[in-house]
């Protein structure tokens, strides 16, 4: 039971950093892009690297084992590509000015632009349509929430199967929640001038992650009739899991990487991502 404990509280704290991104927002160097550039494409490399170099392996032994050559192969691809159309058609289902896999543009970081007009004693910015920018903010929200519970199931596996690889994929995650936090703040906070409000909204909408994680977890129970999950099981999640993550690095994380950055700067954080993922599973050996 301590290890159920230990991975959702590791998919409660990557859900939270949503809150973080509302902090960086409101609080970072405003015309300084750079750390987010490179902190998505860190995220970037740690999730593809961790997906095609343990994941998807892991989800492969444990269905081989259990079906058998070839047909453990089959399964455990149609796994994959089975996380990779899961998570594609809820982007299909959102909204595109509402969905956090699009990338960012000018309008949803303006609070870090240096011109940008402020806004002050709790009143929207000058010349803010406040009616628009905060239903923005909240279908952002709501759409970070839905997008959460499959990523909330990642990380929830991964901490419950093996400790130090889920605290890796918490960590990238949580990296990877910061500029989808500021995409909810910026709008609500334009909107009304409250910090607090766009912050409770950017923190809340991260939380959809450990209660994705509960309600996947006790629905796999169910399923199994047991108290703990089969490995076959597990192989199946694991390859829906490493699907998943491809998905939002390739849809998601690199391309915002490359909106916020200049230069290399995305694939400095790619590369740094990876040689840490690798670091971090040769010394877990």
């Amino acid at each position: 039971m301590n290890e159920v404990w230990f991975a959702l509280g590791l998919t409660t704290l990557a859900g939270l950093a949503t809150g973080i991104g509302s902090i960086v927002a409101f609080t970072a160097k405003r015309t300084n892009y750079r750390f987010l550039s490179i902190a998505t494409g860190f995220s970037a490399g740690v999730m593809l690297y961790v997906s095609f170099v343990e994941i998807f392996f892991k989800g492969q032994d444990a269905l081989v084992a259990h079906y058998g050559e070839p047909l453990g192969y089959w399964v455990n691809t149609g796994s994959f590509f089975g996380g990779m159309l899961l998570i594609g058609l809820i982007d299909n289902l959102i909204p595109q000015e509402a969905n956090p896999h699009e990338v960012p543009d000018v309008s949803e970081t303006l609070v870090l632009r240096e011109d940008a007009p402020l806004p002050e004693n709790g009143s929207p910015a000058p010349g803010s349509r406040n009616g628009p920018l905060m239903r923005m903010g909240l279908f952002t929200a709501l759409a970070i929430g839905i997008h959460n519970f499959p990523e909330g199931l990642a990380t929830f596996l991964s901490a419950l199967q093996e400790p130090g690889l889920g605290l890796v994929i918490a960590a990238a995650i949580a990296l990877h929640n910061i500029p989808e936090g500021i995409s909810v703040a910026v709008p609500i906070y334009y909107a009304t001038g409250d910090r607090k409000k766009a912050f409770l909204c950017s923190l809340t909408s991260g939380l959809a992650e450990p209660v994705g994680a509960v309600a996947a977890y006790l629905g796999i129970l169910l399923f199994s009739g047991g108290t703990t999950v089969p490995a076959h099981f597990m192989g199946i999640l694991f390859g829906g899991v490493a699907g998943i993550m491809v998905y939002i690095s390739l849809d998601e994380l690199l391309p915002t990487s490359r909106a916020y950055g200049k230069g290399h700067d995305s694939l400095f954080g790619l590369a740094g991502g990876m040689a840490v993922m690798a670091l971090s599973l040769l010394l877990m050996r």
